[in-house]
């Protein structure tokens, strides 16, 4: 595998066949990828609405009215959606939730390191909440992450993705009950594979020069 490949090849899918799934097999990778993903103190701050069928993707297309339409067809044809979700907030009882589930994993090879990663994330967490004052923008960089592990993945897999933030949040909050539940819309992903007619497809990618970008430090 060649990451340089790879990152050529993927790009943002303008038009998706919408006659060609994703198989199963490959597709259980992009589910896995997205539980496995890095986060801020492992605090997952995250939940993914999966659609696949015509009726699922027609209730995230409706994110796509008005000002968004450009979009419908993008969410419509392709094989497999992701609605990314934030939660809206970390309080004492996700943290102490977390924490079980990183002890049945077996994380702490002492009692102590409970209490210690029980304290570290609650210092982080509390830095965002009390001194920056940005908390809810701290959790929403968490779900960018995984997003970013997801289009490298689906790419090393030869399957195409477009990243939209480009919905009615609120609209789709609304039509899933999220904020019901603890978490709003952040953006959303098409999966599948590039229509022959797509244009985006022939353009050479366009990226600042290395020298511009990249400095090595002495």
């Amino acid at each position: 595998m060649n990451l340089t490949d790879i990152a050529n090849y993927r790009y943002s899918t303008k038009e998706f066949n919408s006659n060609k799934k994703i198989p199963e097999p490959e597709f259980q990778q992009i589910l896995d990828l997205l539980r496995f993903s890095p986060s801020s103190v492992n605090s997952q701050p995250w939940h993914f609405l999966i659609a696949t069928s015509k009726e699922a993707k027609e209730r995230v297309s409706k994110g796509t009215q008005g000002v968004f339409k450009f979009n419908e067809a993008k969410i419509l044809d392709a094989s497999h959606v992701i609605v990314f979700c934030a939660k809206t907030e970390i309080d004492e009882q996700y943290m102490l939730h977390l924490l079980a589930s990183e002890e049945r994993d077996g994380r702490f090879a002492e009692p102590a390191h409970k209490d210690m990663m029980h304290a570290a994330r609650a210092m982080f967490i509390n830095i965002h909440r009390y001194d920056l004052k940005d908390v809810q923008h701290w959790i929403e960089k968490q779900v960018y992450l995984n997003m970013g592990t997801i289009l490298l993945g689906a790419g090393a897999l030869g399957i195409d993705g477009l990243p939209m933030e480009g919905v009615d949040k609120p609209v789709l909050d609304q039509e899933f009950g999220l904020r019901e539940q603890g978490y709003s819309v952040v953006g959303v992903l098409s999966l599948g594979y590039r229509a022959d007619t797509d244009f985006n497809a022939a353009l050479p990618k366009s990226r600042l020069p290395s020298e511009e970008i990249f400095t090595f430090l002495p």
